[in-house]
């Protein structure tokens, strides 16, 4: 992919950011069927940072321990990435 689409599918595909910049999600990459790789290089090249922000979970109730490990890790993709403000002009 070309510079200019990498950067037209991003405007399309981010929203605003709290910190002024905008934020895409990893997954909204992936379902635009884009040249995935080349458009997350295209971002981290540009300053996007993997969004590090932690949500909660929900436990499963008093015997969610038993369902899923608790002390599993998290995922190790980021699921989300934050351009600073003035990169998409």
């Amino acid at each position: 992919m070309e510079d200019l689409e990498i950067k037209a599918l991003v405007a399309r595909l981010s929203r605003p950011h709290a910190s002024g910049g905008v934020v895409i999600e990893s997954a909204a990459i992936l379902a635009a069927g884009a040249d995935s790789p080349a458009v997350l290089d295209w971002i981290i090249d540009h300053s996007g940072t993997p969004d590090t922000t932690e949500y909660a979970t929900r436990s499963g109730g008093l015997h969610g321990s038993r369902i899923t490990d608790g002390n599993a890790p998290a995922s190790q993709k980021p699921r989300r990435f934050v351009l600073p403000a003035g990169t998409l002009l």
